[in-house]
């Protein structure tokens, strides 16, 4: 398990979003910051991508749930911000996810 995902739904929200953003200008802050809070929810993607912890294979839910605060915190607090908001809201809504506080799996934006 990846928070409450299955392994398999983490894996392939991952590649929807990469292969979603593959080509020129198709990658956006958003997309960059929930394909990278994904890979560190899976434990391939060290450190953290808001606060920069390093963890030890997958983080726990406590990790995760953490890391989203984090972001959400920074988006809240221009002062606190030293991330793109776009970015710092694709991590959000990966964690977020991933930990179970929305149905709503990161996507590409359309344009």
């Amino acid at each position: 398990m990846v928070g409450v995902r299955d392994r398999n739904q983490a894996e392939e929200a991952f590649r929807r979003l990469e292969t979603a953003s593959a080509g020129p200008d198709r990658q956006t802050q958003y997309t960059r910051g929930a394909m990278a809070g994904l890979l560190w929810a899976l434990g391939r993607g060290d450190p953290s991508p808001v606060t920069a912890w390093t963890t030890e294979g997958e983080p726990t839910m406590e990790t995760l749930t953490a890391e989203a605060d984090a972001a959400t915190v920074q988006m809240e607090d221009a002062t606190q911000r030293n991330i793109p908001r776009d970015y710092l809201r694709g991590v959000s809504d990966a964690l977020a996810w991933v930990c179970g506080h929305t149905d709503n799996r990161p996507s590409h934006p359309v344009h």
